[in-house]
């Protein structure tokens, strides 16, 4: 558990990513609030993905 104090200074919330580092040669460790948030929005576009899909229920459809 993180200490309160601490996640309010970061400014970590419940279920709030974080990531450690441990600092070689130091015993420590970084503790860090995960804050980039990449979307996966539109990166599959362009595959074919939905009239591949249209094509393998079409099938289906017309029972």
């Amino acid at each position: 558990m993180i200490p309160k104090a601490l996640c309010d200074r970061l400014g970590i919330g419940p279920g709030d990513e974080v990531e450690f580092t441990l600092n070689e040669g130091a015993d420590a460790v970084r503790l860090e609030p995960v804050r980039d948030h990449p979307t996966l929005r539109g990166s599959l576009a362009g595959l074919g993905l939905v009239a591949e899909l249209e094509a393998d229920h079409r099938p289906e459809a017309r029972r």
